[in-house]
């Protein structure tokens, strides 16, 4: 376990973030009031996201590999997180549904029938807790995956003298 602390360190903090973001979202009404510009400003959580992901990869290439990370070692690292977090998303799902903001659904459903977006039984489908699990199972690893990606390339460091 010590092997991965920095990944499990920075997951947890990836966790928080998101559990933060949420809280942020329902205060500036974002999940009622200003719930037809959700669609919207929910997407800057990429912001801090990746802000998370390269602060990882940094302590990761400093504290691991003295200064030094190839892109496979970024790669894998950013992997490792994204793993951890996608198996903390239900949790943190659950969180944000029952703890953070408990009439978001009810208030999607409400806006996407008002406004036409989606009929009432689609909207219901759409907005519950089980879909949202789903959409997080399936939408952290691939975004993970991308932003490890980029991030790595961004972070790594070769070591003038070594063939990495």
């Amino acid at each position: 376990m010590s092997k991965f602390r920095t990944e499990i360190k920075w997951a947890l903090i990836f966790v928080a973030m998101s559990l933060l973001w949420m809280l942020f979202e329902r205060i500036a009404g974002l999940h009622s009031t200003y719930i037809s510009k959700h669609p919207v400003y929910t997407n800057f959580i990429a912001i801090p996201a990746i802000a998370v992901y390269v602060l990882a990869l940094l302590e990761k290439r400093k504290k691991a590999y003295q200064g030094f990370m190839n892109y496979q070692q970024g790669f894998v690292t950013g992997l490792i997180i994204t793993g951890i977090v996608t198996l903390l998303s239900p949790l943190t799902q659950v969180i944000t549904s029952i703890v953070i903001t408990p009439h978001f659904f009810d208030n999607a459903i409400a806006y996407a029938v008002s406004t036409g977006k989606l009929s009432q039984e689609k909207a219901e489908a759409y907005f519950s807790l089980s879909n949202y699990i789903i959409q997080g199972l399936i939408g952290a690893p691939v975004m993970g995956i991308i932003t490890s990606a980029i991030v790595a390339l961004f972070t790594m460091k070769k070591n003038r003298g070594s063939n990495q």
